[in-house]
């Protein structure tokens, strides 16, 4: 088994490791790979969701720039998170995820909207919509800010409170 040091912590290559945070959402799942890459940040009952596995190892010092991030996201002084991610998904997946990452904050999209930026027509909104489900950094990647085209708030798989929440942190 190969491991590496980071922190004056041994961490082995194959190993998940997360930590729990509050916040003004509710509790957050983070979890990373042993680099320290930030690789899901999840809600208690999110749809497709991760929950701590038996092998999972606590390691609360890996995130300590997340925690600080998301306070300073939290407390309004913070717009774009700065952070080492590592997800895997499909080529399409990954597309609808850059395009989301490049939505700013206060302001909001529609799922037609990415559907065109990822260059997919009009009636692959519904796997748009697949693809924005399944990102697994909620709050980081922002998928809080697609709504739908008649400006409704659907779809959002840590619940539609939690969205409402998080668009009006953002003056939205």
């Amino acid at each position: 088994m190969t491991t590496y040091a980071k922190h004056s912590t041994t961490y082995s290559k194959h190993s998940t490791y997360y930590t729990s945070l509050d916040s003004p959402v509710g509790e957050l799942l983070l979890t990373a790979d042993e680099s320290g890459a930030l690789s899901s940040l999840s809600v208690p009952g999110q749809k497709g969701g991760r929950t701590v596995g038996p092998d999972w190892r606590r390691a609360p010092e890996l995130f300590k720039e997340a925690e600080r991030q998301l306070a300073a996201y939290f407390a309004h002084e913070l717009k774009e998170f700065q952070l080492e991610t590592r997800t895997s998904g499909t080529e399409f997946r990954e597309k609808v995820w850059s395009a989301i990452d490049s939505v700013p904050y206060g302001t909001t999209t529609t799922y037609g909207e990415i559907a065109a930026r990822v260059g997919a027509s009009r009636v692959a909104v519904r796997a748009v919509g697949g693809a924005i489900g399944a990102n697994p950094l909620l709050i980081v990647r922002p998928c809080h800010r697609v709504i739908g085209a008649d400006g409704s708030l659907t779809g959002y798989a840590g619940g539609l409170e939690r969205k409402v929440q998080l668009l009006a942190l953002e003056g939205r």
